[in-house]
């Protein structure tokens, strides 16, 4: 009964940051104040009333068109709310597989993991829809989350070295050491492999192919999931990006114009974001699984 009254706590509270996270999507691209005015509506300026501004509720009542004008709100509102609410309502319900008697500290760990996964999987819907919409993936999300991140992971190996008994403080040290050592590298390797695609893309085609914001989207999630969780990350972004071109392709007015398709844009940033939350949730799964089937 706690289990599924704290994942319905989550999905309500994921469903009010998906909200406001719906207005920051609306204003940082033009430049405006997530704070003032207040939500209103993009095309007539009328100010929502409370019950207009409940998460996923208030569009349905509404059917999805503003009360003044009627003009149409959008599917990018419910979709956001729903999808934080229900990454965060996973997340929790992950967290409440773990065993009561297991020491404090093991419960302050998985506690620490779960809140680091809810603000990982914020973070990456934002920048999904904002490079979707914009193809665009700001510094100032991206290289905060990565410093963010490589903190989690330092937080959690120093309270994991805390379960062995008895207490060792230069264990403690060595162990955090190893693991800021061993997140670095893999924040360096992670944007490097963006970096070198791109310098290959350049070299072929002296045009640019990938953005710079791809490379620091992939420290972020070097920083939160480590290389092995990136990579996959990466496989699952690559082969979405694949299936979207190909559906591109399929399209006839695409097909007409082929020189407009060659230099077409496909937001990779999108679809490594979709690949990171995968990773994060059930990375480890999938992992084991794929060595158990390569024979490791």
């Amino acid at each position: 009964m706690i289990r599924i009254l704290g994942t319905i706590f989550a999905a309500l509270l994921g469903l009010a940051f998906g909200s406001f996270l719906n207005v920051c999507l609306s204003r940082w691209p033009q430049g405006e104040s997530v704070v003032r005015p207040r939500s209103h509506c993009r095309h007539c300026n009328h100010t929502l009333a409370w019950w207009e501004n409940v998460p996923l509720v208030s569009w349905l009542v509404l059917r999805g068109r503003c009360r003044t004008c009627r003009a149409w709100i959008g599917w990018r509102y419910p979709l956001v709310e729903a999808a934080v609410g229900a990454l965060w309502a996973i997340s929790l319900w992950h967290f409440s597989d773990y065993d009561p008697e297991l020491p404090p500290v093991a419960v302050y760990c998985g506690l620490i993991a779960v809140f680091g996964r809810m603000i990982l999987c914020w973070l990456l819907v934002a920048l999904a829809v904002l490079d979707l919409e914009n193809l665009w993936l700001p510094n100032w999300l991206t290289i905060p989350g990565t410093v963010v991140g490589f903190l989690f992971v330092l937080l959690g190996t120093g309270l994991q070295s805390l379960l062995p008994t008895p207490y060792s403080a230069q264990a403690t040290l060595r162990a955090i050491g190893w693991a800021a050592l061993y997140d670095l590298l893999g924040i360096l390797a992670a944007a490097g492999l963006i970096l070198l695609i791109r310098w290959l893309y350049w070299f072929g085609r002296r045009r640019e192919g990938i953005g710079l914001g791809d490379a620091k989207l992939m420290a972020l999630l070097a920083a939160w999931l480590g290389l092995p969780g990136t990579l996959l990350a990466f496989g699952m972004g690559i082969a979405l990006g694949t299936l979207a071109a190909v559906v591109l392709l399929a399209v006839p007015s695409a097909r007409r114009d082929s020189e407009t398709w060659a230099f077409s844009k496909l937001p990779l940033g999108t679809f490594l974001c979709v690949g990171g939350i995968v990773s994060s949730l059930w990375g480890q799964p999938i992992i084991a699984a794929y060595l158990r089937w390569a024979g490791f």
